[in-house]
């Protein structure tokens, strides 16, 4: 008996009349988390994790959503669902479907590294996992998040030294609040670009503790930012350089001499990948 199948509108369960993350309008969409690649509007009744419901209002405007805490249950015609932390972002989580005496797990994107910003991955037992498996392979290597963010410190305050702001293109969803838990406010200030912060500001309302933040607008000239890191979302479309390009042009004009990288969440084959990596060392400009 199979839970949940594949359908051209994504991931549905039959028995229960519903699906999960679906790519096109649904009478019913159970949404593990709420970025745009599963979270999409025109569907009729949203379900998802409470942390998960201001950003998905935010995203998806007016909509009619319920929500769960992580191991509530509900029956949808006859179908036990419950929600499970997956460690990817605020309020995101693996579904859990029961019916019949089986029981299949779809795990939306999820990370076993817990980040200070999101509940930690939890392993659920059933007969069948469903998995994200962008980076599945086993060519690919991650390194430990401590390691990482002691290089983005070290980077931040070596341009601070130097008098260079520090920019680092990162998810605005997030990547971006895992960045900000980790960094040393004490290096500079945090400016944040207008995407970023009505993020940052409900993960402060969800009880996440973020350092302050501020503006582009709030810096009052270029020599403001001249120990700060500044954090912007890449461009959506386009290949990842020019959308740095793009967006260092822009935030140039207000920062001056800075030095820019990447946290954007690309990964590179047999290397040391890392979604919040400094790429961008040798990339200064006066």
């Amino acid at each position: 008996m199979d839970l949940i199948t594949a359908t051209p509108q994504g991931l549905y369960c039959p028995q229960g009349d519903f699906h999960i993350d679906p790519w096109r309008p649904v009478a019913r969409a159970v949404v593990t988390h709420g970025h745009s690649d599963h979270a999409r509007r025109g569907s009729a009744r949203y379900l998802c994790h409470r942390d998960c419901a201001p950003i998905l209002l935010r995203r998806l405007g007016d909509i009619s959503i319920e929500t769960l805490d992580y191991g509530e249950r509900i029956e949808i015609n006859g179908v036990a669902v419950s929600l499970h932390p997956a460690g990817h972002v605020l309020g995101s989580a693996q579904v859990r479907v029961e019916c019949g005496g089986e029981v299949w797990v779809a795990s939306g994107d999820y990370k076993t590294e817990p980040d200070g910003v999101s509940a930690p991955f939890e392993p659920v037992r059933c007969h069948v996992f469903i998995t994200e498996s962008t980076f599945g392979l086993p060519i690919y290597r991650w390194r430990p998040q401590h390691e990482i963010m002691a290089d983005v410190n070290a980077w931040w305050r070596e341009n601070a030294e130097a008098g260079r702001a520090s920019v680092m293109f990162a998810y605005g969803l997030g990547k971006a609040q895992r960045l900000l838990a980790h960094v040393d406010p004490a290096i500079g200030p945090i400016v944040a670009h207008g995407a970023v912060e009505p993020i940052n500001d409900i993960y402060r309302r969800q009880g996440v503790a973020l350092p302050p933040t501020r503006l582009v607008s709030q810096m009052s000239g270029k020599d403001a930012f001249a120990r700060a890191l500044v954090i912007a979302p890449p461009r959506p479309r386009g290949p990842p350089g020019r959308a740095a390009s793009a967006s260092i042009r822009t935030l140039s004009r207000a920062a001056g001499c800075r030095s820019a990288a990447t946290g954007a969440g690309a990964a590179s084959i047999r290397a040391s990948p890392c979604p919040i990596t400094p790429t961008g060392r040798g990339s200064s400009r006066r």
